[in-house]
C-alpha cells in the first residue's frame, strides 16, 4: 500500500519514466528513472546513446548501462551484439568509440564496451538492463 501511494503525486500515477516536451509539444521520451545514468555530474540516457549506436553498421542491437566508477561515480558501459558482418576486436571497439566521438558530446561516450552474442530479454522482447547490471556486479 505505501509503495503504491508513493507513485501517486496530485492524482496522478508517476510511471517513472522521464520525458521532456520540445517547442511543438511533441514528447521525447529520455528513459527510465532507475535506467538514468549519473556519470561526472550529468544525467545521461541510456536511450539516447542506444540510439546513436544503433544507427553504427556493426551494431545489431545494445544496451547501455551505468557501472560503478570512482572517478565519475558511474561509468557509461555500452554492451553490444555485432552483425554478421562483424567480429568482436579491439580495433573495433577503437573505431566504434571514435565514431562516437562524431555524434555526441564527451560525457555520452561509453567508457566500456562489452561484446556479446545475445542480450538478456523479457518475454515480449524488452532488454533486461537490470539483468545486465546484476552480472557485471557479480563480475566485480
Amino acid at each position: 500500500e505505501e509503495k503504491t501511494k508513493s507513485v501517486f503525486e496530485n492524482n496522478k500515477y508517476l510511471t517513472g519514466d522521464t520525458a521532456y516536451y520540445d517547442e511543438d509539444g511533441y514528447i521525447w521520451f529520455i528513459g527510465r528513472n532507475d535506467d538514468v545514468i549519473k556519470s561526472s555530474g550529468y544525467r545521461v540516457s541510456p536511450f539516447e546513446i542506444e540510439s546513436i549506436l544503433q544507427q553504427h553498421p556493426a551494431v545489431l542491437e545494445c544496451a547501455v548501462t551505468g557501472v560503478p566508477d570512482p572517478r565519475r561515480g558511474q561509468a557509461i558501459k555500452a554492451t553490444i551484439v555485432l552483425t554478421k558482418l562483424y567480429e568482436a576486436s579491439e580495433q573495433l571497439r577503437i573505431s566504434i568509440l571514435d565514431w562516437m566521438k562524431e555524434k555526441t558530446a564527451s560525457y555520452k561516450h561509453p567508457r566500456i564496451i562489452e561484446f556479446v552474442t545475445s542480450l538478456p530479454k523479457t518475454i515480449s522482447g524488452k532488454i533486461r538492463r537490470v539483468e545486465i547490471r546484476e552480472n557485471d556486479q557479480k563480475k566485480e
